[in-house]
């Protein structure tokens, strides 16, 4: 009985480092370094609001997939013929433009580690990533991968936040009542954190561990909440060490932001560490995000089903690729936020729909409560999606 505890204690906990840190990637130290160095301590603003719209926006999403028993493109597609496949058109596409921004995450932080050329260490992870693929259990393997690369990410940005001596009285009262509100930050924090592709992995792995039906939903609950609370932590700590640079009047390299940061911080220590949690971040990143495209594509057509590894290889390939080929990772890294984000409020509105329905839901009810937060989040994002394209109109 303890082993069969322990064993779904596992599941749970690799779905939620799943999870964060397919958030926790390239994009989300590019972004939070960026968007402090512009707002300083009213950033901490931005990054509370988003914490409560990523909860919002996980507890739905996990508690329908897991309760109905079936991944987001089936449940779609019940509720309307076509729209599972157009949503995962939508999630693919996003996801590809995460993990183009992941394998260039992961090249520069080899890069800067180890002094070898960005495409060479872009190559290598993308190897990496593709033998974890390959071995034979591949989801143990993942969710390990995972949950001990998170944790070294935030053992190390705990350390620069250390030498950095942020001021943690302003930044708290800042979170509070801001100077200034950033609606571009909040759509691309959640995004980046909760959009696209990325609330669906930790979903989609509980289903593929057998997790599923009503009677789960006590432990998908504390899984989601788990998993914003640790992509939370890391946010929360590259603000801080971020604000200590940027309130001791130190510059931030525009090329490289969050590298600039950690040295700043820290020195060449601090840029080693930058190093190692740039690769963490992007090659945990690389893997979710194949992964979760990949259970999308699975559910368009049999023989992506029947070839899922064979498919994985070729979508993180793809995306090494492209990468060779454009260049230029801090304005895709910033503009994959932003892309995913404006998926959401689609993404959601469809899951909300759904549960409702009795062929989906089965006998399960869901909370009103959770769909009142969910139709909010889902509004919240859809006008922010809305002003945020119409700015890049006017660019």
């Amino acid at each position: 009985m303890l082993s069969k505890h322990n064993s779904r204690l596992s599941v749970l906990l690799g779905a939620a480092f799943l999870m964060a840190t397919s958030a926790i990637g390239p994009g989300f130290l590019t972004q939070t370094t960026v968007f402090t160095a512009s707002l300083q301590a009213s950033f901490g603003f931005v990054i509370l609001i988003s914490i409560l719209l990523d909860i919002g926006v996980q507890l739905n999403i996990w508690r329908i997939i897991v309760a109905s028993g079936k991944k987001a493109p089936e449940i779609a597609n019940i509720l309307f013929p076509g729209t599972g496949h157009f949503l995962s058109v939508l999630i693919v596409l996003g996801g590809l433009i995460f993990n183009i921004g992941n394998i260039a995450g992961a090249g520069l932080g080899l890069n800067v580690l180890l002094g070898i050329p960005v495409s060479t260490g872009a190559l290598i992870s993308a190897v990496i990533a593709i033998v974890l693929f390959v071995i034979k259990d591949a989801l143990r393997a993942m969710d390990t991968f995972s949950k001990w690369l998170g944790i070294l990410m935030i053992i190390l940005t705990l350390y620069v936040v250390y030498t950095a001596h942020p001021p943690l009285g302003l930044a708290l009262q800042k979170s509070i009542v801001p100077d200034t509100m950033n609606v571009t930050a909040i759509i691309t924090l959640v995004g980046g954190t909760v959009g696209g592709y990325i609330t669906f992995s930790g979903a989609h792995r509980l289903l593929d561990a057998g997790v599923k039906g009503k009677e789960s939903m006590a432990q998908t609950t504390r899984g989601a909440v788990t998993g914003i609370g640790i992509a939370s932590v890391m946010r929360i700590l590259l603000f801080l060490a971020a604000l200590g640079v940027v309130m001791q009047g130190l510059p931030i390299a525009q090329d490289n932001p969050p590298a600039s940061m950690f040295k700043q911080a820290a020195g060449i220590t601090g840029y080693k560490i930058f190093g190692l949690v740039m690769w963490s971040a992007a090659i945990t990143s690389v893997v979710g995000s194949a992964y979760t495209s990949v259970s999308f594509l699975r559910t368009m057509h049999v023989a992506a089903d029947a070839n899922a590894k064979a498919v994985t290889i070729v979508f993180i390939a793809i995306s090494g690729a492209i990468f060779l080929l454009t260049g230029n990772p801090v304005t895709i890294l910033i503009a994959a936020g932003a892309v995913n984000g404006m998926i959401l409020p689609v993404s959601l509105l469809i899951m909300l729909l759904a549960i409702h329905k009795p062929a989906i839901a089965g006998t399960y009810k869901h909370p009103w409560i959770l769909t009142v937060l969910g139709v909010i989040v889902m509004l919240i994002m859809g006008w922010m999606s809305v002003k945020t394209i119409a700015a890049l109109m006017h660019l």
